[in-house]
């Protein structure tokens, strides 16, 4: 079994974040992915420079993410702008007092809308979620925070660090096309799971969250190809 991380010294966890706000810190990560990866070079080369895909956080920012999961994004964008019409102004304690049938108007399934209701009360609780003071946390402890509220898991807490609070070693190794570009990428001849993913994003560090985008763009074109290529 793999040993987890050792906890964070005090000096560690006072250290501000590494952060991607524009194109150069992306240039920055990918020049050093580039030096310290083969792999991801060649991916770089393939797929060209990755789209910096930053999004506001907070509370519409979290809900954004939970409403667009196991959907294609025509019918997120879709559902989240009626949505966004239905909670006016877009607040936690608005969301909270409507009920099933208003939310499920937009097209919000039933899981969908209890993750939403279940963050809009830890928004809202006097000792809940602060979603303003998470990007003073650690990477970890953001997590911590964003798992304990009931419907959100891992999947949607590494989308948040990654482009709502963008951290530059943020990592989603349970992402299935992060997983499908792996495993074409290194000739793998089975998709890695989440734990091979995580071990094989070791070498990435400090910028699990430039090769994140890396291997999106390089899925993209995966992708692309499949539908040029002749029945």
């Amino acid at each position: 079994m793999r040993k987890l991380p050792p906890v964070a010294n005090a000096k560690s966890r006072l250290s501000p974040p590494r952060l991607i706000e524009a194109d150069s810190d992306l240039h920055e990560g990918l020049r050093a992915l580039r030096r310290k990866c083969a792999v991801l070079r060649r991916v770089h080369d393939a797929a060209g420079h990755p789209p910096l895909r930053r999004r506001p956080g907070g509370f519409e920012g979290l809900a954004r993410i939970v409403v667009g999961q196991q959907v294609s994004v025509a019918s997120a964008e879709a559902i989240w702008a009626r949505t966004v019409l239905a909670v006016q102004p877009f607040e936690p304690h608005v969301l909270l007092a409507l009920d099933d049938r208003q939310l499920a108007a937009p097209g919000l399934s039933r899981p969908k809308i209890r993750t939403l209701q279940a963050i809009a009360a830890a928004a809202v609780a006097p000792d809940g979620l602060d979603l303003a003071g998470l990007d003073r946390l650690p990477d970890a402890d953001v997590h911590a925070a964003l798992t304990a509220v009931s419907g959100i898991g891992p999947w949607t807490a590494d989308v948040y660090l990654l482009f709502c609070l963008g951290r530059a070693d943020a990592w989603a190794a349970g992402d299935l096309a992060l997983q499908l570009a792996a495993q074409q990428a290194f000739g793998l001849a089975e998709r890695p799971d989440r734990h091979a993913m995580t071990e094989l994003a070791e070498r990435w560090r400090p910028w699990r969250g430039v090769a994140a985008r890396l291997l999106w763009s390089y899925y993209a074109l995966m992708k692309a190809r499949t539908k040029a290529e002749p029945v």
